[in-house]
Order: structure tokens, then C-alpha cells, then sequence
């Protein structure tokens, strides 16, 4: 046990390694929207709203991935449990609500927990509610943008680690993003498990609707991006001049998002004006889609040995488990 945690057994802790930078943040949205094809980075998706968004969407008919990941996880929790080895401090990379690694408490049986997000205040309540369900259990919240760098406070400790990174999110950098991530996270942590969850390329058709529900909620979801960029840029996005569009884009094997202009507008923000026609695109997201051995290669290319993969009878997600 690590003396540094060892006080911390009865509450969580809290590090905040990342630090908003306001002029930085505001520069970045400027350089995205005025480029030809102008993009937001899916990051700023993450206000109080646009989280509790996407958790209305796990809960859509459409959006099966989240469901399917937890039955693969519950169903294959023996066969994880011996690929993968117990009494290792379980590191949780976008742990959201910790809904998801809890589940694998009773199955791995953590030394330790440590949760890592953009910013621990999204962590504080879910850590405290799951510190009173599991009180012996050390755990340890970091606010770190892990996209660029996974570099852990040494607060976490030396001990052996298994990376968990669940819902799919690994398809939010483009394979080759993806590799330098899987790079990163095995240097980074010597040693290291992983367990990650991937979903797969399917029918075109389900793959839309999953983007793009009956209900409108994923559509709420992505216009809610612009009123974030409002407040952070200054900027007068207009919501009733733009729409959602979700595509299935076959050659990259991607979902994409993208908010589309119904009309012709012109967005202005301190310093800086942008004209957009009507049918003009801001792309918003990528999700990408692997095939298992797609993934597997992956996987191999980025160092990691001794690969498992667990799918559902569908065959539509897959969790993959390597050292």
C-alpha cells in the first residue's frame, strides 16, 4: 500500500492536474472555425448540460452501445478477471460517474481506484458515493486531459496497473490518434494491463441511428455544443440557423457529426467574424468503427501482448483486454 494513500481509505482524494486556460481556449475555437472546413473539438460537447445529454442518450433504444458493453463486462467477468489478474490499482480513464468501473470492483478487486477526468469537480459526488459503498477501498480522483499526455501524479503509486477505458471512446481519435494514445498509455504506465471497450462496424443504418434518435436527444446533444462555444468564445451562434447531421462515412469507417447551416449566417465573436452558407458544415465528432481485427492490430502495433476479446452474439461491440 502506498503510504501517500494510506490516509485515504475512508475518503476519496482530489488532484487537479489541468488548469483551464481561458486565452488558450478561446484561441484553439477560433482556429477550428476558421479553417475551410471549419470544426469544434467534440471535448467542448461537456458542459453540465451536454453530460447530462449524454447520459439521457446511453439510455436511448437506438444507442445500444453502453447497454452491451455492461452485459460483455458481466457476462465475461471470470474470463476478465483471469486475463487480467486481481489486487492491482485500476486507473479510470474518462471515469464520468464511475458507474462503469464499479461494476468491476467485486471482479477485479482493486488495490486501489484512481478516476481521471478533464476536472475532478465532476468527480467529487460519484467518488463519494461510491467511497461509502466501498469504505476500505483507496481511491483517488485526477482531473488530467489525458488525450494528449497520460502522465500520473505519483500519488497514484508504483504498483501494477490495469487502464480502464470503456464506452467506446477510444473511437473519438482517428486510428492513428488512437495509436499514439495506446503508445502513450503503455509506456506511461510500465507494465500496465488494458481494458477497453471498442464498438464495432455494422449496418450503416443502425449505425445513424444511433447518431441521430427518434427522440432528438444526440441532436440536442450536438447543438448544445454551440451555446457552450458561445459563452466560452463570445461568440452569437444562432441555434435555430444550424441542424445536426449524422453520417455513416464508409471509407474512414466513422461515424461523423456535424451541425450544418439551415441558411446563410454570419457568427461574429471578438476580433474575428465567420461567414457560413447554407448546407456549410461544422464537423463536431468522430467515432470510429473497427472491425476485431482491425482493433487486434491495433493493439499488436502499439506494443501490447497476450490479447483477449470478449464480443456479444450480435457481435456489435467487443471488450479487449491486453498486457
Amino acid at each position: 500500500m502506498s503510504p501517500t494513500l494510506a490516509t485515504a481509505s475512508l475518503a476519496p482524494r482530489f488532484i487537479q492536474r489541468f488548469h483551464a486556460d481561458a486565452a488558450a481556449a478561446r484561441a484553439e475555437l477560433v482556429a477550428g472555425l476558421c479553417i475551410p472546413r471549419a470544426t469544434i473539438a467534440p471535448k467542448w460537447f461537456y458542459d453540465a448540460l451536454g453530460s447530462r445529454l449524454f447520459d439521457a442518450i446511453t439510455e436511448l433504444p437506438e444507442y445500444t452501445a453502453t447497454r452491451t458493453e455492461a452485459g460483455i463486462l458481466a457476462a465475461q467477468r471470470e474470463a476478465i478477471a483471469a486475463a487480467l489478474g486481481s489486487g492491482r490499482t485500476l486507473v479510470d480513464l474518462g471515469a464520468g460517474n464511475c458507474e462503469k468501473a464499479g461494476r468491476l470492483f467485486a471482479t477485479l478487486r482493486p488495490a486501489r481506484y484512481v478516476a481521471v477526468d478533464i476536472s475532478v469537480d465532476f468527480l467529487r459526488l460519484a467518488l463519494d458515493g461510491l467511497q461509502r459503498e466501498h469504505p476500505r477501498l483507496e481511491m483517488l480522483g485526477v482531473g488530467l486531459d489525458f488525450s494528449h499526455a497520460l502522465e500520473l501524479p505519483t500519488e497514484v503509486g508504483d504498483e501494477p496497473r490495469t487502464l480502464f477505458y470503456p464506452g467506446s471512446s477510444i473511437g473519438n481519435f482517428t486510428p492513428e490518434a488512437a495509436l499514439a494514445f495506446l503508445r502513450r498509455a503503455r509506456t506511461g504506465s510500465p507494465g500496465s494491463n488494458l481494458l477497453v471497450g471498442v464498438d464495432l462496424v455494422k449496418d450503416r443504418r443502425v449505425l445513424e441511428a444511433a447518431y441521430d434518435d427518434a427522440l432528438g436527444v444526440t441532436a440536442a446533444f450536438n447543438l448544445n455544443v454551440l451555446r457552450h462555444v458561445n459563452r466560452v468564445l463570445g461568440s452569437d451562434f444562432e441555434l435555430a440557423d444550424w441542424r445536426h447531421v449524422a453520417l455513416f462515412n464508409e471509407g474512414a469507417s466513422r461515424i461523423e457529426m456535424h451541425l450544418e447551416a439551415r441558411r446563410s449566417c454570419v457568427v461574429t465573436w471578438p476580433g474575428g467574424v465567420r461567414r457560413f452558407a447554407a448546407g456549410e458544415r461544422i464537423h463536431s465528432e468522430n467515432s470510429c468503427k473497427y472491425t476485431i481485427e482491425a482493433f487486434d492490430a491495433l493493439l499488436h502495433d502499439a506494443g501490447y501482448a497476450d490479447k483477449r476479446c470478449w464480443t456479444d452474439p450480435q457481435r456489435s461491440f467487443a471488450v479487449f483486454a491486453a498486457a
